[in-house]
């Protein structure tokens, strides 16, 4: 279809502009956020003639803005979006003006989108913080101050919308800036420009509005079109920061490490160090693409190659020799909890950074932060959409920057082992450090050694099922032939552990988790000694179970499933635990009032209820006989 050209039609493409501001829209639902970016395009001549026909019949037929023209319909694509009326997804638009490129993400206003809103903001220069004149400051509105602080955006406009439906007046505006003003003056936001607006009729979005003379500040997009950027208020500071993200290397003569410069700048001829060794070497080539450069800076996509043969991968980055960043298995952070499960100490997940992979468990949480009060409250765990301050520990160390020196090297997401969701955003303040005496001392005698003076292959023979469905039984079993065999073994049985070990721990989730870490963290010990352990325990996660085997090597952890129907455990009920279940004396009782979550591809699956004991232990004994364990 032909667009013609009216006062509403694009003007032709602008001459390349040398700066681009990426900014996001924010605040509580029916804020009026899809609205304001679609007068900005509109008033700003962003839309062509076929669309804005479009847009006045879908306003006919489902807008919200009486015989208006609805422009949050210009955003809101998702038929969901239209018919609840609320943005769900991040909508991204881009626009430009003779002064300026912009990139404008519509961010979710609901509380249950808050992870849509965090990833909106993860590459913004600047906030847009909505807020209804006839409502005021939110707990949504200080959730999302929090989260825009927390990743680093340090400039933002308050725009309080919907004026006209408060007789555009100057002490409703005054009142909702002071209240605003009350909490985040501690956010550290360097700017904040607070202007009064209506969306719906473009007050103060491109002009100045005649019904509020008493504002003379600059209309939004005078104010988005000189605003500095990040990468200007950040140019040339900082050390550099170069994490190699792919090593390219197509033949013996060439070996290149690619990646995106994350912070400052670098030159062919300067010295550089890998940040995890320590080794220093210089950068002789500098390649864009297939052109050959003199330097690169913050945002170039570029290929270094070094002078020197180093040991550097993927997960490791190039710094100067006297600017390195932190390196090391712990640190400390805050992070935005977005899954609906609970995050739960001591449970074992995934930490992704721009070029980094970890086991990660969430050590400690040292406290919640109330968005109301900035309070820092004690807390078990974080529920979705909830704030922490957590120390974190990684399987392995990693270079990174506190997230305030460097939001590149200093940002990392959280992802859920089984369903690979990303389950929170972190951001990163500053290392744990062990006590400066403490090193791991090499051993000359080795796991390896201790194995085959017993003449066997340690390994951790982890039995899981319900209570009474004949783990202790078969191990017990098992143990005794064994130990008839020769064989040098111990057990770790469930309720035994909690007569000593985990005497403290009681049946919560979180005393679950960390009865099944404090027993892996044992069975790794019994494994370098060299002995056969099996542990007994319940053990109903799998994300906890998936944490003791990634502890082990690879074939040192054999999952064995107990497979009994509840209904045979119950009808054993040997401790008289279920009948007390059933009647409300026990609480969080698995299979009942808990969940247990069956193992899904196990070493072993031992069906129980057309087997004995017996057979059933000579089924695990042949398998470790077969695959060389005995």
């Amino acid at each position: 279809m032909a667009n013609t050209q009216t006062d509403h039609t694009p003007a032709l493409p602008q001459a390349p502009q040398t700066s681009m501001l990426r900014f996001l829209t924010c605040g509580s639902v029916d804020d009026g956020k899809s609205t304001l970016i679609g007068r900005l395009l509109y008033d700003s001549k962003q839309i062509f003639e076929d669309q804005l026909q479009k847009l006045q019949a879908d306003s006919k037929r489902q807008g919200n803005a009486a015989d208006d023209t609805d422009f949050a319909l210009l955003v809101d694509g998702l038929e969901a979006e239209r018919e609840q009326g609320i943005t769900i997804d991040v909508a991204y638009r881009f626009f430009s003006t003779p002064k300026r490129r912009f990139v404008v993400a519509d961010c979710p206003g609901h509380e249950q989108y808050t992870r849509n809103m965090a990833t909106g903001a993860s590459t913004a220069d600047l906030a847009i913080l909505l807020i209804d004149a006839r409502r005021g400051v939110l707990q949504q509105t200080r959730r999302h101050a929090h989260i825009v602080s927390l990743l680093g955006i340090r400039q933002v406009v308050l725009a309080v919308n919907k004026m006209d439906l408060v007789g555009h007046d100057k002490a409703v505006f005054d009142k909702i800036c002071a209240d605003f003003h009350g909490f985040a003056d501690e956010l550290n936001f360097s700017s904040t420009v607070a202007i009064p607006m209506s969306a719906r009729f473009g007050d103060n979005v491109v002009e100045n509005s005649k019904a509020m003379a008493w504002y003379d500040g600059p209309p939004l997009l005078d104010h988005l079109e000189t605003v500095a950027t990040r990468d200007e208020l950040e140019e040339n500071q900082g050390p550099l920061r170069f994490p190699v993200q792919y090593v390219n290397r197509p033949n013996l003569d060439f070996r290149g490490f690619c990646g995106t410069v994350a912070q400052g700048v670098v030159t062919v001829g300067d010295a550089v160090t890998v940040a995890r060794s320590g080794r220093s070497t210089k950068v002789t080539r500098i390649i864009n693409g297939f052109e050959d450069v003199q330097s690169a800076r913050n945002g170039d996509s570029v290929t270094l190659v070094l002078a020197d043969e180093v040991e550097l991968a993927r997960g490791n980055m190039l710094v100067p020799p006297q600017a390195r960043p932190h390196v090391a298995d712990q640190f400390a952070a805050h992070i935005v909890w977005f899954d609906d499960k609970p995050m739960i100490p001591g449970r074992s997940y995934l930490l992704r950074s721009q070029c980094f992979q970890s086991s990660a468990t969430v050590t400690t949480l040292k406290h919640r932060l109330d968005v109301n009060t900035r309070a820092q409250a004690s807390a078990n765990s974080l529920e979705q959409n909830e704030i922490g301050f957590v120390n974190i520990s990684l399987s392995e160390e990693m270079p990174f920057d506190a997230y305030d020196d460097c939001a590149g090297t200093g940002s990392f997401i959280i992802v859920d082992r089984t369903s690979n969701a990303t389950i929170a955003a972190g951001m990163m303040r500053f290392p744990l450090r062990r006590a400066s005496n403490i090193h791991r001392q090499d051993m000359a005698v080795n796991k390896q050694t201790r194995s085959e003076i017993k003449k066997q292959k340690s390994a951790v023979l982890w039995f899981t099922g319900l209570s009474g469905s004949g783990k202790s039984t078969i191990a017990n079993l098992l143990e005794q032939r064994l130990t008839a065999r020769g064989h040098h073994t111990y057990s770790l049985d469930g309720d035994n552990v909690r007569h000593g070990l985990n005497r403290d721990l009681g049946f919560t989730e979180e005393d679950r988790v960390e009865n099944v870490r404090r027993v892996a963290e044992v069975s790794k010990l019994m494994v370098d000694a060299g002995l056969i352990t099996l542990v007994s325990l319940i053990s109903p996660f799998k994300t906890d179970r998936d944490m003791a085997r990634a502890l082990m090597e690879a074939d040192e952890f054999i999952e064995i499933f107990v497979d009994t129907p509840f209904e045979e455990c119950a009808a054993r009920d040997t401790k008289g635990l279920y009948a007390k279940a059933i009647k409300g004396e026990i609480k969080n009782f698995t299979g009942f009032d808990s969940p247990y979550e069956a193992p899904e591809n196990p070493e072993l699956h031992l069906r129980t209820m057309n087997a004995d004991a017996a057979t059933l232990t000579d089924t695990v004994e042949n398998w470790l006989q077969e695959k060389g364990y005995l």
